[in-house]
Parts: C-alpha cells; sequence; structure tokens
C-alpha cells in the first residue's frame, strides 16, 4: 500500500470516528446502532486515540460511569431516547438512573486502556484520570468471576447470546434449543427496518433473546441468580481469552501506576484462566471449543470463537495450530477471516456470525499471533484486511467470499480497527 493510499483511508476512518461522535461516547452507526455498546465502545478508543488522547479516555469513561454496583458494565448505554431500535430501554426496565440493558459483553477494558496508555504521549498527565478507570475494570473482571464462575473453575459462562458479541453464532444453535419460545410479549424488530433481513438474526432466534430478557427481568436483574436462573449457560472460548488478556493487560497496567494489589489480583485471574481454559482445546479440531454448562459437554461448532484463544498467551504449540487454522480458512475464502468454517453445512456467507468477516477478529487474531511470534501470519491477516477495506469501505461486515459490505455502514469500529492496522509494526500512524 502507497503512503498516499494509507493517507486516504486514514482520513476515511477518521472522519467516520468524527461522524459517530456524540461527545462523549460513540455510536456504532447511524440507524442500526443509536446508543453507546460496551465493547465497541472499548475498541473504538484505539482509534480515536489516534486523534485525540483525551477523547479517548474519555469513551471509557463514559462507559464505565455506567457500570452497576455489583461491578458489571452493561453492553448497552441508552443515553439518548430512540424509537429506531429494539429491545430499548422499555423493554429491559432495569431501573438504572440512564438507562441501561442488563447484561454485559466481551471485557476488553483491559486490553484497550493498557494500549493506549503505553502509546500516550504524556502518562504523567493522564496517570491519574487512568488509575481511577483501573479500579473500574478491576471491579468488572471481580463481577465476572464472582457471578459467572460460581464454582470458581476460572472459567465464567455468558448467559445470554448477546453477552458474546457474536449474536447468533452457529456455536449457540445448541445450547440455544434450551431456550424457549413461547409466552413472550409480541414485539417489533427495528433491526430488519436499517439492514437486509437476510443478514440478521432469524426470528426464531430474537424470540429466545427475547424469552432471556424477560427471565431475568422476572429475577429483577439480580446477578447473584441469574447465572443458575439461566437456561443458556455456555463457557465462551472467546469471552474467557479477551478476559484473560484482559486482567494480564490490566496487571500490567496497574503496575506501572503502583497498584499493586490490583496487579496482583488480575495476575492471578490470568493465571488461572489460562490454566481452565485448556480443558475447552480439542485437538482434533485445532481449536478451542465452547461448553454448554447445562450439559456439561463441549460443543463441536468450528466458530472463530475457538479461534480468539490466541488472543491469551496460550501455550506456543496451541498458537501455532490456531495459525495453521486460520491460514487454512484463508485459502477457502477470498477475504480473511470467516466467522464460521465454509465447510460446515450450516455456513452462510452474508448473515451476521454465521460466516461473514470481521474486522475487529481480525484485528485480535492478528494481534494474538504477533505475540505469539506468529508474525508472518499476522502481517498477511493485516494485508487481507486492508485490502477488504479498499475494495468494499467500512461495512460492519462482510462476505468472505465475495467481499461484498454486509449490515450497517461507516461502521465506527471498523474505522478504528483500520486505523490501527495501518501503524503497523512501527506502531506509528503517520499524518492523517
Amino acid at each position: 500500500m502507497t503512503p498516499n493510499e494509507r493517507t486516504r483511508l486514514a482520513r476515511q476512518a477518521s472522519e467516520i470516528l468524527i461522524d459517530n461522535d456524540r461527545g462523549d461516547y460513540t455510536v456504532p452507526t447511524k440507524g442500526l446502532y443509536p446508543f453507546q455498546w460496551n465493547w465497541d465502545s472499548c475498541l473504538s478508543a484505539l482509534g480515536l486515540a489516534a486523534l485525540d488522547e483525551d477523547r479517548a479516555w474519555r469513551e471509557m469513561e463514559t462507559l464505565f460511569a455506567h457500570q452497576w454496583p455489583d461491578g458489571m458494565v452493561p453492553h448497552i448505554i441508552f443515553h439518548q431516547a430512540d424509537e429506531g431500535y429494539f429491545p430499548g430501554p422499555e423493554i429491559w426496565q432495569t431501573g438504572r438512573p440512564v438507562p441501561t440493558s442488563g447484561i454485559t459483553q466481551p471485557p476488553v477494558a483491559g486490553f484497550a486502556a493498557r494500549r493506549i496508555f503505553e502509546r500516550s504521549q504524556d502518562r504523567t498527565a493522564y496517570a491519574p484520570r487512568v488509575r481511577s478507570l483501573i479500579e473500574k475494570i478491576d471491579r468488572w473482571h471481580a463481577f465476572l468471576y464472582d457471578a459467572r464462575d460460581p464454582q470458581g473453575e476460572g472459567l465464567v459462562a455468558v448467559i445470554h447470546p448477546w453477552e458474546s458479541g457474536r449474536d447468533n453464532t452457529i456455536d449457540w444453535d445448541e445450547p440455544f434449543r434450551h431456550v424457549p419460545r413461547e409466552g413472550i410479549t409480541p414485539y417489533r424488530r427495528r433491526d430488519v427496518e436499517h439492514a437486509d433481513p437476510a443478514h440478521r438474526p432469524t426470528k426464531a432466534q430474537y424470540d429466545r433473546y427475547i424469552w432471556l430478557v424477560e427471565h431475568f427481568r422476572g429475577h429483577a436483574w439480580n446477578n447473584a441468580v441469574l447465572h443458575n436462573a439461566s437456561p443458556f449457560r455456555v463457557v465462551d472460548p472467546a469471552f474467557n481469552a479477551i478476559l484473560i488478556r484482559s486482567c494480564a493487560d490490566l496487571s500490567e497496567l496497574a503496575g506501572m501506576l503502583g497498584a499493586e494489589d490490583i496487579a496482583e489480583a488480575n495476575r492471578s485471574r490470568a493465571e488461572k484462566g489460562l490454566a481452565a481454559l485448556e480443558s475447552l482445546w480439542s485437538e482434533a479440531d485445532g481449536q478451542y471449543l465452547c461448553l454448554d454448562r447445562t450439559t456439561g459437554r463441549l460443543v463441536r461448532s468450528l466458530s472463530v470463537g475457538g479461534l480468539l484463544g490466541v488472543l491469551a498467551a496460550i501455550p506456543q504449540e496451541r498458537a501455532r495450530a490456531i495459525g495453521d487454522r486460520i491460514a487454512a480458512l484463508m485459502t477457502r475464502c477470498a477475504y480473511p477471516v470467516p466467522s464460521h468454517d465454509p465447510s460446515d453445512p450450516l455456513f452462510d456467507a452474508k448473515r451476521y456470525w454465521r460466516g461473514p468477516v470481521w474486522l475487529i477478529v481480525n484485528y485480535l487474531l492478528a494481534d494474538g499471533l504477533k505475540a505469539a511470534g506468529l508474525s508472518e501470519q499476522a502481517a498477511s491477516l493485516r494485508a487481507g484486511s486492508l485490502a477488504l477495506i479498499e475494495k468494499s469501505g467500512f461495512a460492519e461486515y462482510y462476505d468472505p467470499l465475495t467481499g461484498e459490505p454486509c449490515g450497517g455502514d461507516r461502521f465506527t469500529w471498523t474505522a478504528a480497527m483500520v486505523l490501527e492496522f495501518l501503524r503497523g509494526a512501527d506502531g506509528e500512524l503517520g499524518r492523517i
């Protein structure tokens, strides 16, 4: 890619971040997602930091200003009323001063905070704010291990598919059968008014999503009981690898800031989680698998969720096996990395998390591969990602076979990941 092409892409990405900026938070995109989303916001902060570090920290501070008393950080903050989204605050009814959802999302905050702080041009000025933020991230990590790992196994469960960030992945098909569809309040979806219904989760899936929301609402959003009360309890290797990595990164960041108690607590969590993650490894498949905690059985579903284990400091032989899996997937698709193995009959190239490429996944995979010493594979993934953007723009996700853009357009975290990829190996973005 020429310097002019890099500059052009960086400017386009920056314009999208600015366009989706609401002052103290970003929306993922206009129309389809009009509020602040948890892991979108933290990953978007990485891109914002290239434009304005103060604004990047404010993004994360705004998210954590709505942390629940028990430590949970909700997956949506409803800052302003907008009837164009379902389910809105009138469905969640969480009783928060500023309405929020009642579930969480993949905890990337520790990972993002360390990366932004290490690149900071003025650590001394930002240290007090970051010190306050890491205390809140630590409380979130503690919440996850307390509320979603009640037996202290070292792995946490998601209790709603939306918590994983991979709403309709094929991984959930089997565990989702435990969740009823009957008895829910009639509803009108709004997502299919903004995007092609063929690219979105099905009605049957949405019925179960809403059943779980109403079920949790019936338990007054009491996180002390929701894990055991949920008929959907899945140990997702992607969620856990992200949590393990964020614990490790938070430990390092806390150490830089002299918060030794936080550093030690998160180092211990990361070590225990990493050892427990081995129970999800499938030698035959060369990747990690989900565990259905309601049955105690692994779910043989070859999704990108099982590859995201490489984001954590897994054993070298595991990282190499995942690298081989990614390389094989890249030979089957025009653009990397499909969210599900195309050889699976259930693969769907355009339907949300059942096949499409997501740039945030490519970024996290590339980061894990590079950390594992697989730099050539990481560089190949970076180059393939930028080629996809050059072809199809800043979409929410993409068909891995054709590169066709799908879902929402001018997407914030896609733009943020482009800025991250453009930094390259030297960590310098250059002029925008």
